[in-house]
């Protein structure tokens, strides 16, 4: 027996059909534990050009870094560093005086910024990065339904967001901070060589206790 279908009927079967693809395409497909969301850790450099020479900086010249540091807001996780062609010692240890008020040490080397400086001058450059997760939050897959059984699009957003706010310096999102490990070697020496030097517990021997004493002291 053959079946004819009238034409509004094969439209609407056409339009369901289509619908019903266009679900399943915008389904989740990552189907780990691992976020797509991840941190992105943006770098910037900001610089200042002053006037230098062998002797160092002058007073008005160190003044104008003063000032442009606390308009930068220096603090922890911003890089500072100097690119001088004649690589004076004197004008290293004055912008190292001034970074030390905000509580940072002058970085060695210096990234590469637009322009040539030239002989006399020299160019103070903070580096600045910054974190944020790209595509947060994301609620695109809300109303669809998930038969990849895979984790929805937002997941991870809270929680790298929140690390990505919260962290004090973001390049350490790359890679961790690095000390000298003089305070570490220093503190794990001392607590062997008080554990060796101190003497057994039973060196002593062993206390009489009598139970008649003990009994009279109640």
């Amino acid at each position: 027996m053959l079946l004819r279908m009238t034409k509004p009927a094969a439209t609407a079967l056409a339009l369901t059909l289509g619908l019903s693809l266009a679900g399943c395409a915008n389904q989740p497909t990552n189907r780990s534990l691992e976020s797509t969301k991840q941190p992105v850790v943006e770098r910037s450099n900001f610089s200042l050009d002053v006037d230098a020479n062998a002797g160092g900086l002058a007073i008005s010249e160190q003044r104008r870094l003063n000032e442009w540091f606390a308009a930068m807001d220096l603090g922890y996780g911003d890089r500072v560093s100097i690119d001088d062609p004649l690589a004076s010692t004197a004008t290293k240890q004055a912008v190292a005086d001034i970074a030390a008020r905000y509580g940072l040490l002058v970085s060695d080397g210096a990234p590469v910024t637009n322009g040539l400086v030239n002989p006399g001058r020299a160019r103070i450059v903070v580096t600045r990065t910054s974190a944020t997760v790209p595509g947060c939050p994301d609620w695109g897959d809300r109303a669809s339904f998930n038969f990849n059984n895979a984790t929805n699009d937002g997941f991870g957003c809270a929680i790298n967001g929140n690390l990505a706010a919260m962290v004090a310096d973001p390049e350490h999102l790359i890679h961790g901070a690095t000390g000298t490990g003089e305070t570490v070697i220093m503190t794990s020496n001392k607590a062997i060589a008080s554990y060796r030097q101190a003497a057994p517990t039973g060196q002593g021997g062993l206390k009489d206790v009598s139970s008649a004493s003990s009994a009279g002291g109640n």
